[in-house]
């Protein structure tokens, strides 16, 4: 199937790595024009300019999802750099307290995952929203999880915050469509990305479970494989699916 996002102006948050990285990747190679929101600088421009060398459309901007004014500007600069926006994929996000006791979780890790997890989606998705609904077209991706959506999770904060997003995704999916604008929530499972290894060498450490450690290494999903999905939910051709989809 030959997928076609030339011109396709796109926001991906989280887009310096991990999975985020493999989406800017499909998107630019297939002549969209991208906009990068991240607080990894070293990573965004290091990919900003290698993809700049090949003649790709891309622009990076330092956002913390966490901040609505950083998001409204970041949001307004990059609508008129795009000169639109056809598609927001928020993939910004963090994982951690892995594997504490409730008793012992710290409320500073608490609130810190919850406004970049859960804030982030919702302010993303405000001020997204607010241009995708004058041009009555758009699509969103959010980025929950497994983790608080079909099960539990290794930190109380990550579930929840996961689940608050698969919640929102929800609403947003209700309330947005009456504007022609598509939202959907993509539940990855263990993927090989620099926040899933953070997470199980923390766990390692931890519990001293060096098998499980080698286990839970061993069947990391490549995270070319979700920006796959993700492109195809974004198209044209994925255009009837509806809600959230999970993934290896």
């Amino acid at each position: 199937m030959n997928i076609n996002m030339k011109g396709k102006k796109v926001i991906i948050t989280g887009g310096s790595t991990g999975i985020g990285k493999e989406v800017v990747k499909i998107f630019s190679e297939n002549q969209a024009k991208v906009a990068i929101f991240d607080v990894n600088n070293e990573e965004g421009m290091k990919l900003t300019n290698e993809l700049n060398k090949k003649n790709l459309d891309i622009r990076y901007w330092n956002v913390d999802v966490r901040d609505s004014n950083q998001v409204s500007g970041g949001v307004l600069a990059a609508t008129q750099w795009l000169e639109g926006i056809d598609i927001l994929i928020n993939l910004a996000g963090v994982l951690q307290g892995a594997s504490l006791e409730i008793d012992e979780f710290p409320d500073d890790v608490w609130e810190s995952v919850i406004s970049i997890n859960l804030t982030g989606s919702y302010l993303m998705s405000k001020h997204v929203a607010s241009v995708m609904q004058k041009q009555k077209s758009g699509t969103i991706i959010l980025t929950s999880s497994g983790a608080g959506v079909l099960g539990s999770s290794s930190s109380f904060a990550y579930g929840s915050s996961k689940g608050g997003v698969h919640g929102l995704s929800l609403v947003l999916e209700d309330k947005l469509s009456k504007y022609g604008i598509r939202v959907h929530d993509i539940l990855p499972g263990s993927v090989d990305t620099p926040l899933k290894n953070a997470q199980i060498e923390t766990t390692r450490d931890i519990t001293g479970n060096e098998k499980e450690y080698t286990n839970t290494k061993n069947i990391l999903a490549n995270p070319e494989g979700v920006a796959k999905i993700i492109y195809f939910m974004c198209s044209e051709e994925g255009s009837l699916i509806r809600g959230s989809v999970r993934t290896a």
